[in-house]
């Protein structure tokens, strides 16, 4: 009878302990559908848009800005108006130089450019974007559901700002954004610096899709585990890379738990005429242990090397999609000798 009621113990245990796995479970999957509900209805605009309430939009905002004090050059801040929404950026360099943008990756903002800004700053004009459909004080007020869509707002934004013609450089999503305006207009492009940009040359890893839908789920564990896939160069080097690696995955943390969920329009492949119609001088950087592409940073180059040859190609060592942390001093040089019609007289004397 002792024996019966063991086992009845160890049964009932067994279903109680299912039973919550597939409370949790349900909750998981409804609390993921409500998201995707919210991403995928109609655009509501509130006092506290595009955040989830208005205690999410000061939490945010506070996080924000303390961030930005640290912003090692003097800057100012722009607010400008176009259709799509009002774009938030941060203005650094002196007034008569020539013209730089700069377009940060998914799930960041223009404060993603900390430790290039100083080097960019002393030769241009730079003006850093807060993507106007993501994270940051840019405030879209309708749906970008097509690349044309993020070509029809750049344009927007150049014309506002004055800008005839421009260099122009995009990391990851932001460098995406800036191969398919440049195809589009590439009479306002100077120069166009990819800083491993998102698809774009290369099909997605397995690794990064599926890393990418579990952050779907509410749970930082998820996040926290993406980021540090995607900087693992960061999270194993000094002391200040693996503060900044922490960092940006609070900061995309945040950002998901403040600002509504909105359906990602998917960056996508050049083809091979694509590739070749990119017309302006244009620089591809990428490191070499990068993940987010099937394939590494030097099958990447192969493609470019092969199809579009005059594309300048450079592999940065030891680092992956953490290029602009691990190797800031590296990129910051490539980059400014690239876009400098006279790389010889470029000032290095004060590297970041």
């Amino acid at each position: 009878m002792k024996r019966g009621r063991g086992w009845r113990k160890i049964f009932k245990s067994l279903a109680i302990g299912c039973g919550s796995l597939a409370v949790l479970f349900a909750a998981f999957v409804i609390w993921v559908g409500i998201d995707i509900y919210r991403a995928t209805r109609p655009l509501e605009l509130s006092d506290h848009h595009p955040f989830r309430s208005a205690a999410k939009k000061e939490r945010y905002l506070a996080h924000y800005d303390a961030r930005a004090e640290r912003w090692p050059v003097e800057s100012e801040a722009l607010r400008v108006d176009t259709s799509w929404g009002q774009t938030f950026i941060r203005v650094s360099g002196p007034n008569d130089a020539p013209p730089l943008v700069l377009l940060p990756g998914a799930n960041a903002t223009s404060l993603l450019w900390e430790t290039n800004i100083e080097a960019f700053s002393r030769q241009y004009r730079v003006y850093a974007v807060d993507n106007i459909f993501d994270f940051g004080r840019s405030v879209y007020v309708r749906d970008f559901k097509t690349p044309a869509d993020f070509v029809s707002w750049l344009d927007e934004l150049f014309d506002a700002l004055g800008l005839e013609k421009t260099h122009l450089a995009g990391l990851s999503y932001g460098g995406w954004i800036a191969s398919e305006y440049t195809l589009v207009h590439p009479d306002r492009i100077e120069k166009l610096v990819l800083i491993a940009p998102a698809a774009t040359v290369l099909q997605f890893s397995v690794d990064f899709m599926k890393k990418g839908i579990l952050c779907i789920i509410p749970l930082k564990h998820f996040v926290n585990n993406m980021m540090r896939w995607a900087l693992a160069d960061a999270v194993k080097g000094t002391e200040e890379h693996r503060r900044m690696a922490e960092e940006a995955a609070e900061n995309a943390w945040l950002g998901i738990r403040c600002f509504k969920p909105k359906q990602m329009v998917a960056p996508r492949i050049l083809s091979d005429e694509e590739l070749q119609r990119l017309a302006p001088p244009t620089l591809f950087l990428v490191g070499e242990n990068e993940v987010i592409y099937a394939g590494t940073g030097g099958d990447a180059i192969e493609r470019l090397n092969s199809v579009a040859p005059q594309i300048a190609t450079e592999l940065l060592p030891d680092c992956g999609h953490d290029l602009t942390l691990v190797q800031a001093d590296l990129l910051n040089r490539l980059t400014l000798v690239f876009l400098s019609p006279d790389p010889e007289s470029i000032d290095f004397s004060n590297p970041n």
